[in-house]
Parts: C-alpha cells; structure tokens; sequence
C-alpha cells in the first residue's frame, strides 16, 4: 500500500497536469459558466417574506403592498373545466345499423313462414325447425303455437317491428351505447299494444331485445374540439387586490386563493419545481451550443481563443446578473411602474461590448439570446425580450465602425431612443393606460440607454487589460495628436511626423478598399517610425537640407542604423505599452526589404569584395496580416513619390504600380493575404490619395510689378495740375 504523502502527491501532479492541458481548463470554464448562468435563471435574488402552505394556520396578518389585478389561475380553470362539462357529447350515425336489424328481422319472419307453411312437416318437426333456425330461446307454448301457420300474424310482427325500430333508430338521440336498454323497454311497450295474440307478441318482444343494437357511437374527437372551444372561449378569472387590502389574517386558515394572491404580490414564492429547473439547464445548455457552433463555422479565431470565450461569458453574466438586481427593485408607491423595471435591463451594454471587444455579428446573436434568457426571467413576458433585442441590435450598429470618441455617446442615444420607441409599442399592444405609457416609455427607455453607455465606457479599459485586446476605443486615444508619443515624435522628428500622417492617410484609404481595419491601419502607420526618434537626423525628411551623415560613414553602418529603427521603435512600443497588433506592425512593416541605395553604393565602393544582400536587409518578419502589407505599400509609396522631381500624374501612377510590383516580386506579400486583385484596388487607392496631395497648382502673377506700376501712376495723377488728366 503506497504511503498517504505519496497518493496525496500523486494526486496533486495529477490535477496540475489536467489543469494545465488547454482542452481541460476550456471545459472547466465552460462547466462553471454553465452553472452559474442557470442559477441566474432559476434563482431569486429576493428572499421569501412570507411562508405559508395551504392548510396551514396563518401566523401573521398580511396586507398587499401595492395593487395589482391578476389572473387566478384556480378560479379559470375551475369556470372552463364547467364550461367543457356542459359541452354535450357529440355522436356519430351509421345508418347501416338499422338496415341491418331490419333485415334480419324480416330474415327470422321469412324462415317461420317457410317452416310454417312447409306441409311436409308435422308439429314436432316444425318445433324442432324452430328451435335450429331461431337464434334466441322461445317457451314451449310460444313453439306450439307458432307451428300452426298464421301468416297474417307473422306479417304484422314484420311490419310492426321494422317501422318501429327504424323510427326509434332515426330518432334524433337514436340507440346508443347508454340508451339501448331504454329504448328496448319502450319498444317491447310498443309490442304489448299490438294486435296480437300472446306468443307472437312473446316472439316480437324476444326477436327486439336481441337484435336491437346501437346505431349511434361517441364521437371523442368531436367532443373534445368542443369541449376545448368552449374552454378557450371563457376569459380568465381576473382578481384585483388593492393596496394595503388585507389577504390573510391571524388564525386563518391558507387556502389556495391566499396563495395565488400572495405569490402575485410577489410576497411568497413557491419552491422552484424541479421540472422548471431542468428545463432552465436544457435551455442554456442549447443556447451554449448554438454560440459555439456558430463561432466553429463564422469565426474560427474566436472559438480558438480562449480568452475571448471567457470575455463573451463574463459580459453575458455580469449583464443578466445587473438585470436580474434591477427587477428585483421594489419600487412600493409606484407598483405599476415598478412592475416595468425590466426595460432597463442593459442588455445593449452587452451588444456593444462585444461589437466593441470581439465582432460586431456575434454582438447581434449574443443579443438575441439574452433577450430570450430576459423573457424567460421574468416569467415569458416577450415584450422585455423585444425591447432588449431593439434596444442591443441599435446599439450594436451604434458601434460597429467607431471613427471617433464622439460615436460611443452617439450609441448610447441611439440605443435610449430606440428603447423608448419599442417601449410605447409594446404599451400600446399591451392597452397601457397612456400617462404610464408616456412615463415609463420616456424614463425607462433613457435611464436603458444611459446605463448601457456608462456601463460600456467604464467596462472597456478594464476588459481590454485583463484580455489583451486592442478595441476600436483604444485605437481612437492612441490616434489622438496629444499622444505623449505622438507629440514626442513631431517635435523630435517632425519629417517623420508629416511622412506618418502620408503614410496613415494612404493606408485608410487602401484598407477601406480592400475591406481591410482602417483604424487599425491609420493608428498603426502614426507610430511606425517611431524607431527614427533614436537617431533622427540620419533619416533624409527630418535633415531639413542640411548635411547628409550618411555621406561621412560606410554603407554598412548607415544600412544599419536604417535598420535598426524598426528594433527601435518595436523597443519603445512596447516600453509604452502600445497594442500587440501595432508593435507587429512596426516590426514587420518593412518585412525583409533590401536598403538598395546603400547597397549599389557599396557594391561600387568594393567592386573586389563579396557583397551579400543579406547584410543589406531588413530582418523581418514579412508582413503577416493584410493590415501589415499596406502599411509596408503605403509607407513605401509616400516615400517614393515624395523624392520624385516631377510628380504628373502618370509619373505618380507608374511609381505605384512599380513599388507594388516590386515588393511582390521580392517576395515581401507572400505571407499575407492579399490578392493580385487586392493589389489592384490598393494601387487605385494610393492614387486617388496621392492625386488629392499632389494635384496641379495654377501659377499665380507675381503682383510686385503691378502694386509698383499703380503706386507710380498715383504719384503722377498728383503732380499734374488741375483740370489735366492721364490718357
């Protein structure tokens, strides 16, 4: 047996091990959100202020908190179940039945007449033919009897019996299943009123008890259409209670009707049934699995990563956790009002959270599912899941291009407004009296959106530290000229400062083409020189036509220092605390691009030494990203088309074209994802944008000449005498 340190150790690497393996943690997290998410739906958040059971003597007097008028389920159930009662069952006639018993009758009259009339046979033969051909027992002085012929008798048995028994089957309640032993007594009655001597009545009475049957059967289906009609048809039971109105006093004994009141108050709540609890686990576990796969088949990138399914699960439960809080306000002077708080669920703080953080599609999906989880909070009211799903979607669209600081309040109007429009349509539908209406509409719907909005700016920085995530907002304060780093860059090296902003307004316009993140894009090209800070003067647009350095030093070193700005500036991000997806920019937005000018310089410098292209590269990595790529094409374009002399526009146009082909044909797109067509539209893009800068100036008349020509004219207007002129 292993020593308890042992197992206790063995256990221990055990658990660290399984904790530590990627699919384990993902199962754990997902089981604990799980959990919790359904004990937000099926836990209420208020304790019970009162317990009572039915039967139970009360302790206490209860008086209503507020008014409200409810339907007492009991009392509705109990008026349809009498209205279904009284519902007659229907049934259905075959009218073969009664051609039948008809037919056998006159079947049994035809075979007595034939053994009757037969003159072959004596009395005893005739009666032991009765007795074969009769299917039911006939006492011994009825045989003899009906063995003399009397074929005038047995013809008014027919008669008698045909047209009565149909007339009792076409009768309007006909023979039935509960009726048949009536009907047979009235018409066996019928039969001792005949004209007929004793046994043939005897034979008429016997031949209806056992060929009477039932022609009409219960229609079932019929009958519980009916009932149901008839159920739906009575309105519910509505009870009203007013407020302070007493519900149950000291000694009373509980009766259901206390308890439907009590728990319509809200003051008692029954046990939660297991049955609502197991249909709140299977619900959350399909919504789970409807986000999950949609992530699997729309957006790969976010079901791999883990951090951000725990961002999307922290945001649904602290939303739905906010809201189940607000419903459980009591607001006691105004009941009715109070009875709406679920409108300022925040579930828009959700939407743009997510559209925000991760993707503006999944906002849209995560939205509709708490609207759901919202209507089923708060007992299947769906006008707080539709107002929640109008109110997220608005603001979901609200943020899903953020350009400036200024569209985050934008959101959180449009978001508000919306709410207050779905608010009033969903009173009207609800025949809302109209000052409530018009108050819970304006106020509720305000307070949504603003909650939302300050919910979304409070959570945003904290959310994007905990997860790594560069989000549209932090990309806005980055872009903001009075960056520390922003402002550092234009004084120490102000011909970098203006060739950023080129380089930002090229890659917009380029990334905007091709579908690309703009933001991301234009942020990304403000800082990605910032290496050049280091040294600035060894870099042509901050030398101002002053002294080249570069003349005074080997190719070597000055590739070098050229080529360390990237290190640099990758180095000074990070000291900074720049987004991840910008310091991959800076490093790879010149990929493995060769200094071409210092190497021909040192290839004719020493034409006798081996020169490698190696050591006149940059040291990568290529661009990874569409975003990286235009960077590199937007700050090379700039760069190019500033050195050009003669910028025409066919100049500019052949310059891009040739930078483009020239990356691609040195390899520096092959680990990106752009397209040849891409290529293309990026090519029209920095031409439009170069054509807008560049464009042609009219040459303005040097006017010096001029003022000089109008002040000499003046002065000799002066000097002439009076009354002369100048021609």
């Amino acid at each position: 047996m292993l020593p308890l340190s042992m197992v206790k150790g063995i256990l221990t690497d055990t658990i660290n091990r399984l904790v530590g393996q990627r699919k384990v943690r993902r199962g754990l997290a997902a089981c604990l959100f799980f959990v919790l998410l359904t004990l937000i739906l099926s836990v209420e958040f208020m304790p019970q202020q009162v317990n009572l059971m039915v039967g139970q003597v009360s302790p206490t007097n209860v008086f209503a908190t507020r008014s409200i008028t409810f339907q007492d389920k009991v009392k509705t159930e109990e008026a349809r179940n009498l209205a279904a009662n009284q519902v007659e069952q229907q049934y259905i006639t075959d009218p073969q039945v009664s051609v039948d018993v008809q037919q056998n009758i006159s079947t049994l009259v035809n075979t007595i007449d034939d053994i009757q009339s037969n003159p072959e046979l004596d009395e005893s033969e005739r009666i032991a033919q009765f007795k074969s051909k009769v299917p039911f027992i006939l006492p011994t002085d009825v045989l003899e009897t009906l063995s003399q012929p009397d074929p005038n008798s047995l013809e008014r048995v027919k008669n008698s019996l045909t047209s009565t028994i149909a007339r009792a089957m076409e009768d309007r309640n006909g023979v039935t299943q509960e009726n048949t032993k009536g009907v047979e007594n009235t018409l066996v009655g019928e039969v001792d009123n005949l004209q007929l001597n004793s046994s043939y009545k005897v034979l008429a009475s016997e031949m209806v008890r056992y060929y009477l049957r039932p022609n009409k059967f219960f229609d079932i289906e019929k009958t519980q259409r009916l009932q149901e009609a008839a159920r739906e048809a009575v309105p519910p039971v509505m009870v009203t209670i007013k407020e302070r109105e007493k519900i149950i006093g000291v000694g009373e004994i509980v009766t259901k009707e206390h308890i439907a009141k009590l728990e319509a108050l809200g003051l008692s709540r029954p046990i939660l049934p297991v049955s609502s609890i197991l249909g709140s686990v299977l619900l959350v576990a399909l919504l789970m699995s409807v986000v999950l796969f949609y992530l699997f088949q729309q957006n790969r990138e976010i079901y791999n990563h883990a951090g951000y399914l725990y961002l999307m699960g922290i945001i649904v439960l602290c939303i739905l956790g906010i809201s189940k809080a607000i419903m459980a306000i009591n607001i006691t002077p105004w009941p009715e009002f109070g009875a709406l708080l679920a409108y300022v669920a925040p579930v828009a703080a959700a939407g743009m959270l997510i559209a925000i953080l991760l993707d503006s599609r999944l906002a849209v999906l995560v939205v509709a599912i708490i609207g759901l989880l919202l209507g089923l909070m708060t007992g299947g009211q769906m006008r707080f899941a539709m107002v929640a799903f109008i109110g997220g979607f608005t603001g979901v669209y609200g943020v899903s291009k953020l350009s400036q600081r200024g569209d985050m309040a934008r959101a959180g109007f449009y978001s508000g407004a919306a709410n207050v429009a779905a608010i009033f349509a969903m009173g009207l539908i609800g025949d809302t009296p109209i000052g409530l209406l018009i108050t819970s509409s304006l106020v509720l719907g305000t307070v949504n959106g603003i909650l939302s909005s300050i919910l979304t700016n409070g959570a945003i920085p904290y959310l994007e530290s905990a997860f790594g995530i560069t989000s549209s907002v932090r990309l806005l304060e980055l872009s903001n000229p009075g960056n520390p780093l922003l402002r550092r860059l234009q004084i120490e090296a102000p011909g970098t400062y203006h060739h950023s902003l080129l380089v930002g307004n090229l890659g917009e316009a380029a990334a905007d083409a091709v579908g690309g993140d703009t933001l991301m894009v234009r942020v990304a090209a403000y800082y990605h020189d910032i290496g050049k800070m280091k040294r600035p003067f060894f870099f042509i647009e901050n030398q101002m036509g002053g002294e080249n350095p570069h003349d005074k030093i080997a190719p070597t070193l000055s590739t070098l220092i050229l080529t360390s700005h990237v290190k640099d500036g990758v180095e000074l991000a990070r000291e900074h605390k720049l987004p991840q997806g910008i310091i991959e920019i800076i490093e790879q937005h010149h990929g493995h691009s060769m200094c071409s000018f210092f190497y021909q310089k040192a290839m004719e410098n020493n034409k006798n030494e081996s020169i490698t292209e190696d050591d006149f590269r940059y040291e990568g990595p290529k661009p990874q990203t569409k975003e990286a790529a235009i960077v590199m094409l937007a700050d090379a374009v700039e760069a190019a088309t500033r050195s050009m002399q003669n910028r025409t526009p066919g100049r500019v146009e052949g310059m891009v074209h040739k930078i483009i082909r020239d990356k691609l044909m040195d390899g520096q797109l092959a680990e990106c994802d752009l397209t040849m067509k891409d290529l293309n539209i990026i090519a029209g893009a920095f031409i439009r944008v170069l054509s807008g800068i560049f464009h042609n100036r009219i040459e303005y008349p040097d006017m010096t000449k001029e003022i000089e020509r109008r002040k000499n004219k003046r002065a000799v207007i002066r000097k002439l005498p009076a009354g002369k002129g100048v021609d």
